[in-house]
């Protein structure tokens, strides 16, 4: 069995009986989130880029569980750089976590830190997003990304149970892209990500699995904090 958590914007976490994994947390920054970083307790840190809005808590929840950061190389070795235990890896790479294997698929968007006293930008890799094999079940995290025509490529290779997809426009795709890739990645169940956190990025969330529903694809929008198991 699979039981999945959202809390909140791009963060999600897939577990088993008694090992998990957390996508991409960010919490303290997120008046939604409803969840703290010392209520995690997980095993895996996986991260699909270095924007704040996805590693700010990375760093405290590795610690605190000693758990294991993975990442694109660049990322992961500035995570290194914190003392935390990371793990590298690259585009279309898979990794073996023991309790759930993760390949690295493309995203299209952009990834690097910012640091503001020194005025600079630190380049952090590629973007990413992630498919995952755990609890007997296949979930496709697609990170930050807008839509591009290989998706369709990843859907008919990859017999998808769970898509996470960032549906809020400006930085990502939106509502109208992310339905497309719904469509090519046709997996059983669809969920929204990565919207309302900001007002740049507030969508009809219920409206798009409506959408969905349209095209004959299941969809549902979970609430921060809110978990289903399957």
């Amino acid at each position: 069995m699979l039981n999945i958590t959202y809390h909140g914007h791009s963060s999600v976490q897939l577990g088993t009986e008694n090992k998990s994994l957390v996508i991409d947390p960010f919490l303290r920054g997120n008046e939604l989130a409803v969840t703290k970083p010392e209520d995690i307790k997980t095993n895996v840190v996986l991260l699909t880029h270095a924007h704040m809005d996805h590693i700010l808590d990375a760093e405290p929840i590795a610690k605190a569980n000693n758990a294991k950061v993975v990442a694109i190389v660049e990322l992961a070795t500035y995570m290194s750089w914190k003392g935390l235990d990371t793990l590298g890896m690259n585009m279309g790479g898979t990794v073996d976590l023991e309790f759930a294997k993760a390949k690295m698929i493309q995203a299209f968007h952009t990834s690097g830190i910012v640091l503001e006293e020194e005025q600079r930008i630190m380049y952090a890799g590629l973007p990413a997003g992630f498919i995952i094999d755990i609890g007997g079940k296949t979930v496709l995290h697609a990170g930050d990304t807008s839509l591009f025509g290989d998706m369709k490529m990843i859907g008919d290779r990859h017999q998808i149970d769970v898509a996470f997809l960032p549906i809020g426009g400006h930085y990502t795709m939106g509502p109208e892209d992310a339905l497309q890739a719904a469509e090519w990645f046709n997996a059983k169940l669809t969920i929204p990500v990565h919207y309302d956190t900001f007002p740049a990025i507030r969508q009809d969330a219920e409206h798009f699995v409506q959408q969905l529903a349209s095209k004959g694809l299941e969809g549902r929008v979970l609430a921060p904090g809110e978990s289903i198991s399957l």
